[in-house]
């Protein structure tokens, strides 16, 4: 049994305010008890204007760009998911990154955002995050002493080939920080991220964004835990700052797998 929390933000497009704003959450996610505590993707700045960004952002390589994440997850004696943070790269295009720290503060795994979100919703809502950021190339899964982590992040929900291929890897609890937009995400959040669920066997792990921000994107908030059964386990029902907590016991991951063992089940076929 594993106590996790998840932490719905707001994110300011100032590296100090979103460290202001993160840090009573934080805190009160510690204090409760949890051995994994998720943030959403975009933790520690959101600034859809590049050049904004380019002047607020740190780059990858520089120490002060993740060394308080560290520090806190040392503090705290806790494994801190850091969703994703938006880094500089000095080659160019910028890195959309989850960061796991361990309780002793060391940084144990990174992932960068496979699947980029290119889409045009009609309406004047059109974003190429390609435009700004590289995709990462490599999925990852992460060993703890609490369970098999994978990652993910925010628009990976949408390719279920990644998620398999995480649970086959041994992911008992896969993490989906998130910054879905308000339409995308009244209309799709909750299906994908259950379908996801069901799919694996795996516990999902949403943290999301929520609410109006600076930059003027509006996100859907509702970080939800998922079982592997597909049940709703905990939510935010809302789209305000937030703390989501939920006791995980992996012997489901076991259960379901075994009562529906799909991940074993894999044939060759032709293609149409």
């Amino acid at each position: 049994m594993v106590k996790v929390a998840l932490l719905q933000l707001r994110t300011p497009a100032r590296l100090d305010a979103a460290r202001a704003q993160l840090e009573p959450l934080l805190t009160r996610a510690a204090k409760v008890g949890a051995k994994l505590i998720v943030t959403p993707e975009g933790t520690n700045i959101l600034q859809r204007d590049r050049a904004r960004f380019d002047e607020a952002a740190l780059f990858e390589d520089e120490v002060e760009a993740l060394d308080w994440y560290g520090e806190q997850a040392k503090a705290y004696g806790v494994h801190l998911l850091i969703g994703s943070a938006l880094l500089k790269r000095r080659s160019g295009k910028a890195a959309n990154r989850s960061h796991l720290f361990g309780p002793d503060g060391s940084l144990l795994a990174t992932y960068d955002k496979i699947h980029l979100f290119d889409v045009n919703l009609g309406a004047g809502q059109e974003t190429r995050e390609s435009n700004a950021y590289e995709p990462g190339d490599k999925a990852v899964v992460v060993e703890t002493d609490f369970g098999t982590l994978g990652l993910t992040i925010c628009y990976d929900v949408r390719f279920p080939h990644l998620f398999r291929d995480l649970a086959k890897a041994g992911a008992q609890i896969i993490t989906v920080p998130a910054a879905f937009t308000a339409p995308t995400g009244k209309a799709h959040w909750h299906t994908l991220l259950r379908a996801r669920a069901i799919e694996t066997g795996a516990f999902i792990l949403a943290a999301a964004q929520g609410g109006n921000h600076e930059d003027g994107r509006a996100t859907f908030g509702h970080s939800l835990i998922i079982s592997p059964w597909g049940e709703i386990m905990a939510e935010l029902a809302h789209d305000n700052l937030g703390v989501l907590f939920a006791d995980l016991d992996l012997e489901r991951v076991t259960n379901a797998r075994e009562k529906i063992p799909c991940l074993t089940h894999d044939r060759s076929y032709q293609s149409p």
